[in-house]
C-alpha cells in the first residue's frame, strides 16, 4: 500500500485506506506536488506544446483524483470525521485551485505558447484544448488586477463554503425527521412493497419486532413517494407533506445561505463585466445567454400551459366525483393521490403491478445487453470486497466502499481494449445524499503518439427500492428510467476517446451533457427493449401484453404536469440568477410564489419553498443550468427519432452515436457534434409531439 493512498497510482481505489486523517496528509501533499510541476511550466523559456499545454493536463490529475474521492465519500458515507477533514481542507483547496489561473507567470507562458507557429500544426483537438484552456483562465480571473484577483479568491472560498453548508443542511434536515407508527390502519392503500420497506426500516432502527411490527417513514424519496401517491389516510399524507417542508428550515435554515450564495455569485459575475450571473455562466454553452435560455423556458411554458391546466382541472373534478364533495381548491398532499386514482380509473393501470417485472439484476443485465450490441462493447462484473482499515484486498477482488457496491469492467469487443470500469451503489442509507448521479473518478484519454490509453473509472449512485427479505430489489418503472439515465452519463464517460483528458468524458457544455443520459430513457418505453430485461423475478415471464398495453397507453398521462414541473425549476433558477437584485433580499417563500405563480395551480397551502432544498442549483453546479434538462430533452427526442426510424437495436446507428457523440467529449463544439449525427440542427417539435402536447 502506498504511503499516500489517496494518490495511489493503482487503477482501483483502496477505499478502506482513505481515512479522514489520511486525506489531510495526501491532499496537502498532492497540492505541493502539483505546485512544483506548475512552477516548472512557469520557468519555460522556449515553449513547446509538450512543456506548456501538454504539461498542464497532468499536474492536477493526482490532486483531482484525491479530492474527488474525498468528496465522493462525503456523498455516500458521510460522517462527522469526514466532514471535519473536508471542511478543514476546503479553504486550502480553493486557494490552490484559484492560484493556478491567477498565476501571472503561468498565464504569460501559456499565452506566449498559444502564439507560436507550431500551434497551426497541432491536431484540431489540441488546438481546441489551447483555446479552451485560455478561456478557462480568463473566466477564472487571469486578466483581473491583483486587487481583484485577491477578491476573486476570497469570493470563491466563501461561495464554496456556503454551498457546502447548504448541502449539509439538506442532508441533516432530511435525516432529522422520522415517523414511526404501530397502527396498521394508517397504512391503508400503501403497496405491499412500501409497507414491507417501512417495517424493515423500523426493525433496523430498533422499532417493533417480528411479532409486533412497527413502520418507519423518512424523507427518503423511496419512503415518502408511496405515501403521497397511495396512502388512503389523508392525515398520513399531510404529515409527510409537512415534513418535506422542514428540509432546509429551522436549525438547518437555508434561506440565509441562499441569499449569501446569490450575492457572492452576483459579485463574481459583475467582476467579469457581466450584467447577470446567467450570462456569466452560459456564454460558452449552447444557449449562449440567460435571455435565450429564459426565452426557451417561457416559450415551452406557453405551449404546455393549456394542457397543464386541463390535466389539473381533471384531477380536481375526479376527486370531487369520487368523494361526492365540493373541492374548489385541492390540498397539496391530495394532488398526487388523486392523480394516481384517476390514472387507475382511466387506464385500469397500477404502476405497482410492474414491480415484479423489474428486478434490479435483470434490469442491469438487459441494459448491458442493449448497449453492448449498439456500441460494440462488453461488460464484465468483478468480485468485490468491503474492507476495514488495515485489511488487505484479496487477489482477484476489487475493493469497494460499502458491501452493496458492485463493480464492472468495460471492453471494446472489436479491439479488446479496456475502455474503463465503474462502481454502482443503488440503495439509500442515512449517510448518503439524496438523488441519483454519475461521477468520474479517473478521466481517461485516448491512445496518442508515445502515450497508451488511460481507461476511465466512474461510478453510478442512486436511492432506489432496496431488496426486502428474500426478494431482490423490485423497481418501479421510474426507477428503471433513472438507472438508464445515469447509465447514459456513464457511457458518455467510459466511451470518451479524446487524446486530451480534460476535454474528454462529460466535460462538455452543460446544456449538452444531459443528451446521452436522457436519450437512454427511451429504451425503457420500447416493447422490444422491455422484452430483454422486464422479466418476472420468480417466473422469468415477460410483462403480459395487456399490462404492457396499459403502461403504454398511460405513458403520457400527466405529461403536461410533469413538463410544467421541470419548467418551473428552470424558470426560478434563471430568474434568480438573471434578476438577482429583484429577489435576493426578499423572503424565499414570497419569491417562490411570485416567480412560479403561472407555473402552478392554486392549492389550499403552499408550504416552504422548494428553493430551501434545491441542491442542484445551490450545491450541485446547475446554477443557471436547470433549463438544460429540457434543452437536452429537445435534443434527445429529436436524436432518438433516428433510432426509431432505423431500428432501436441498429448497430450501425449505435456506432454512429458512439462515434459522433459519446466518444467526442468536448473535442468539438456541441452543435457540430449534433449535426454530425443528425445531419441538421435539432427540431424542438419532436419533444412536444412525443409528450402528446402537439
Amino acid at each position: 500500500m502506498s504511503e499516500h493512498p489517496f494518490l495511489d497510482k493503482s487503477f482501483n481505489i483502496p477505499w478502506s485506506a482513505l481515512t479522514p486523517e489520511q486525506a489531510r496528509i495526501d491532499i496537502r501533499y498532492a497540492i505541493e506536488q502539483a505546485q512544483a510541476e506548475l512552477e516548472n511550466i512557469c520557468a519555460v523559456q522556449e515553449p513547446t506544446y509538450e512543456n506548456t499545454f501538454g504539461a498542464m493536463d497532468e499536474p492536477v490529475v493526482d490532486f483531482n483524483r484525491a479530492w474527488t474521492c474525498l468528496g465522493h465519500l462525503m456523498s455516500v458515507m458521510d460522517s462527522p470525521a469526514l466532514r471535519e477533514a473536508f471542511n478543514e481542507l476546503l479553504p486550502e483547496v480553493i486557494r490552490f485551485s484559484s492560484s493556478i489561473t491567477l498565476n501571472p507567470r503561468l498565464y504569460a507562458v501559456l499565452k506566449r505558447a498559444a502564439e507560436m507557429p507550431w500551434v497551426a500544426e497541432l491536431s484540431p483537438v489540441k488546438q481546441r484544448y489551447i483555446a479552451e484552456t485560455l478561456a478557462d483562465f480568463r473566466e477564472q480571473g487571469a486578466d483581473l488586477s491583483e486587487e481583484d484577483k485577491a477578491r476573486f479568491t476570497e469570493l470563491s472560498m466563501q461561495l464554496a463554503e456556503a454551498s457546502r453548508e447548504f448541502g449539509e443542511h439538506v442532508l441533516d434536515s432530511t435525516n432529522a425527521w422520522e415517523y414511526v407508527t404501530s397502527d396498521p390502519a394508517e397504512l391503508a392503500g400503501l403497496p405491499a412493497s412500501a409497507r414491507e420497506n417501512a417495517r424493515q426500516d423500523a426493525l433496523a432502527k430498533g422499532y417493533g419486532t417480528e411479532e409486533e411490527p412497527q413502520w418507519r417513514f423518512t424523507l427518503q424519496f423511496t419512503s415518502i413517494q408511496p405515501v403521497l401517491t397511495y396512502a388512503d389516510n389523508a392525515a398520513l399524507r399531510e404529515r409527510v407533506w409537512r415534513a418535506i417542508g422542514t428540509k432546509g428550515t429551522g436549525a438547518y435554515d437555508n434561506a440565509p445561505l441562499i441569499k449569501r450564495i446569490l450575492h457572492l455569485r452576483d459579485e463574481l459575475a459583475r467582476m467579469f463585466g457581466y450584467s447577470c450571473i446567467s450570462d456569466s455562466v452560459l456564454h460558452r454553452r449552447m444557449a449562449g445567454t440567460g435571455a435565450r435560455a429564459l426565452a426557451f423556458i417561457d416559450d415551452l411554458h406557453d405551449k404546455v400551459k393549456p394542457a397543464f391546466l386541463k390535466e389539473q382541472e381533471a384531477i380536481r373534478r375526479f376527486a370531487e366525483q369520487a368523494t361526492g364533495t365540493s373541492i374548489p381548491t385541492m390540498a397539496p398532499w391530495d394532488v398526487a393521490y388523486w392523480n394516481e386514482k384517476q390514472r387507475k380509473a382511466l387506464y385500469d393501470f397500477d404502476t405497482e403491478e410492474l414491480r415484479p417485472y423489474f428486478p434490479m439484476d435483470k434490469v442491469m443485465e438487459g441494459m448491458f445487453s442493449i448497449y453492448a450490441g449498439l456500441y460494440g462493447i462488453a461488460f464484465t462484473q468483478r468480485p468485490t470486497v468491503c474492507l476495514k482499515s488495515g485489511e488487505s484486498c484479496p487477489e482477484g477482488k476489487v475493493e469497494v466502499w460499502h458491501p452493496e457496491v458492485l463493480y464492472y469492467d468495460v471492453h471494446d469487443t472489436e479491439t479488446g481494449e479496456h475502455l474503463g470500469s465503474f462502481y454502482t451503489d443503488w440503495y439509500p442509507r442515512d449517510s448518503k445524499r439524496a438523488g441519483a448521479w454519475m461521477n468520474a473518478l479517473i478521466n481517461g484519454r485516448a491512445v496518442s503518439p508515445g502515450r497508451p490509453r488511460r481507461p476511465h473509472l466512474a461510478l453510478m449512485c442512486g436511492n432506489l427500492s432496496k431488496p426486502l427479505g428474500d426478494k431482490p430489489a423490485l423497481l418501479t418503472h421510474d426507477e428503471v428510467e433513472t438507472i438508464f439515465h445515469e447509465f447514459g452519463h456513464l457511457l458518455h464517460q467510459i466511451l470518451s476517446n479524446v487524446e486530451v483528458s480534460s476535454l474528454g468524458g462529460c466535460n462538455v457544455a452543460w446544456d449538452f451533457v444531459e443528451l446521452p443520459s436522457q436519450i437512454n430513457e427511451n429504451w425503457t418505453w420500447e416493447r422490444e427493449a422491455l422484452n430483454r430485461f422486464a422479466r418476472h423475478w420468480q417466473t422469468g415471464e415477460p410483462i403480459p401484453a395487456p399490462l404492457l398495453d396499459k403502461m403504454m397507453a398511460a405513458r403520457n398521462y400527466g405529461a403536461a404536469s410533469f413538463f410544467m414541473r421541470q419548467l418551473s425549476f428552470g424558470k426560478i433558477d434563471l430568474e434568480l440568477h438573471m434578476h438577482t437584485a429583484s429577489y435576493v433580499d426578499r423572503d424565499v417563500e414570497e419569491v417562490d410564489r411570485e416567480v412560479l405563480a403561472d407555473y402552478r395551480i392554486p392549492l389550499t397551502e403552499t408550504g416552504s419553498s422548494m428553493l430551501r432544498a434545491f441542491s442542484h442549483i445551490f450545491d450541485g453546479g446547475y446554477e443557471s443550468g436547470y433549463y438544460s434538462y429540457k434543452w437536452a430533452e429537445m435534443l434527445e427526442a429529436d436524436a432518438f427519432s433516428r433510432f426509431a426510424a432505423e431500428g432501436i437495436f441498429n448497430s450501425a446507428t449505435g456506432r454512429d452515436f458512439r462515434r459522433c457523440i459519446l466518444s467526442q467529449g468536448n473535442s468539438r463544439p456541441a452543435a457540430e457534434l449534433y449535426r454530425d449525427f443528425m445531419h441538421r440542427d435539432p427540431d424542438p417539435t419532436a419533444m412536444l409531439r412525443r409528450c402528446g402536447i402537439l
